[in-house]
């Protein structure tokens, strides 16, 4: 992929607000600026929606709402999946844009424009199969209807660290159940997000369906947009990605409404390797389950509980890989891009300080690399306690601490000593133990012997401070539906 390509993915995004199946310019007129993290200079500007954007989208997506749920369950798989098919086509294109705006090498990108592609496969199909069910009230005196249909206007409010993946993960659902849609958006990385709302505008429009059903409204102040939509009435659903901080005030203002809400919030996932552990896989989970888009991910391993017997050799061969990647622009073709900005590498670099500060040693990285950039090096910490900050809070970014424990109910309860409950992983070759693992520990998803977990056709989301509710699989569906009963 050139250059020239990754300018004209920039150049042919759209910029604007979407409303009622209209790009327009910003009620206010002002604009704001999307970043390369890996040169620090600006790709384009972007329109910075206001308030009165976000109750114009939301008005057009309530207006839409009748008629969309009406279009026939079939017509809407079939819309999702000509956006399927038309985003795999522009593979090349959607993801030289990720690349540019979020720094995450260019095979990653691709790999997400694949991954999130297939949830508006996978909702294409779920489209079709609305559950329902009828029968005979128990005192047999009437029949008992339960159907389903479309909560309404849905706003959904997706972060920066995977633009294609987290907004077709809420719009593929949406659009399924008969939910139209407000996009908000992250500040960080809108144009991606908003290339695949015009392959749905364009699509829509070509089979003449009701406009208003996606409306986006990129912003730099989130909470001027979004506290608006969420106190009016015609919005009956809010799905957030993001950190608990902020879930939490988005359901205190959703309580308001008493609005259907789904929240897939921050992690701190522990990878446990057992004494009993294959490490090469171990080690190979690792690299896969830390350092996806540079460890700036949810669900990437935060903390590698080791059972004290292979601990420092786990630590070392993690090291070796971790030294052998290259680090740099991911339009270049390097292993591990920048992070997303320059407070993301401060946070980073203060969490690696107070762990050696606190008696860990930096058996890889462990510094900023002298360059341009957001960059902060692949960095493993052996002998890292279990109070340090990078082991209770979660990192994002490329820093695996190593902590070392003594026996498996020491693992176990380690692991769980979080208030998150996101994602988690666990290393053993004792059926029996992976069972306890998967029954024991606190998480929403648990891979086993593996370190990758997402998947469209599964559910995700977590438990305790991770979360409320799943996306993808057949339960992402059950997000977007109410469930009425007719006694007959």
């Amino acid at each position: 992929m050139t250059a020239t390509t990754t300018l004209s993915s920039v150049r042919d995004a759209p910029t604007q607000v979407l409303v009622g199946g209209e790009w327009r310019p910003a009620s206010g007129g002002s604009t704001f600026e999307v970043v390369d993290p890996a040169t620090e200079e600006v790709l384009t500007s972007v329109a910075d929606g206001t308030g009165d954007d976000g109750i114009a989208a939301l008005a057009a997506a309530h207006d839409a709402a009748p008629a969309w749920a009406a279009v026939p369950p079939r017509d809407r798989s079939e819309l999702l999946r000509a956006c399927f098919e038309a985003i795999v086509e522009r593979t090349d294109e959607l993801a030289a844009l990720i690349t540019a705006e979020g720094g995450k090498p260019l095979a990653e990108s691709r790999a997400e424009v694949a991954y999130g592609a297939e949830f508006f496969r996978w909702f294409a199909e779920e489209a079709v199969r609305a559950p329902g069910m009828m029968r005979t009230a128990p005192a047999g005196s009437n029949h008992q209807l339960v159907h389903r249909r479309p909560v309404g206007p849905s706003l959904l409010i997706t972060p920066w660290n995977f633009p294609i993946a987290m907004a077709t993960r809420k719009i593929g659902p949406a659009l399924a159940a008969g939910c139209p849609v407000v996009i908000k958006p992250a500040q960080l990385t809108p144009l991606t997000t908003m290339a695949v709302a015009e392959i749905l505008r364009a699509e829509l429009a070509a089979r003449d369906l009701p406009t208003g059903v996606v409306n986006v409204v990129p912003t730099s102040s989130a909470k001027t947009v979004t506290e608006p939509v969420i106190a009016d009435g015609r919005l009956r659903k809010l799905s957030f990605t993001g950190s608990t901080g902020v879930g939490r005030v988005l359901l205190g203002q959703a309580a308001e409404q008493v609005l259907n809400c789904s929240m897939e919030l921050g992690g701190n996932a522990p990878f446990v390797v057992f004494a009993d552990a294959d490490l090469d896989a171990a080690v190979e989970g690792a690299m896969v389950a830390k350092l996806r888009n540079g460890g700036q991910s949810c669900v990437a391993a935060n903390r590698f509980l080791v059972h004290g017997s292979l601990a420092d050799e786990f630590a070392e061969r993690l090291a070796e890989r971790f030294a052998g990647l290259s680090v740099g622009p991911g339009a270049e073709g390097h292993d591990v891009g920048p992070l997303i900005g320059a407070s993301a590498v401060d946070k980073v670099d203060e969490l690696v300080t107070d762990a050696t500060d606190r008696g860990a040693r930096a058996v890889a990285g462990g510094a900023r690399p002298d360059r341009k950039g957001y960059f902060y090096s692949p960095t493993v910490l052996a002998g890292t306690p279990a109070d340090a900050r990078c082991v209770t809070e979660e990192i994002f970014g490329p820093v695996a601490p190593v902590v070392a424990f003594d026996d498996v109910d020491e693992g176990i309860a380690l692991a769980n000593g979080t208030e998150y409950g996101l994602a988690a992983y666990a290393y053993t070759r004792d059926v029996d133990l992976a069972m306890r693992a998967a029954h024991e520990i606190d998480a929403g998803m648990i891979g086993i012997n593996r370190g990758m977990v997402s998947d469209a056709s599964a559910p995700f989301g977590g438990v305790k401070l991770s979360g409320l509710g799943r996306e993808g699989g057949a339960a992402g569906l059950e997000e977007y539906l109410e469930t009425v009963y007719v006694a007959l």
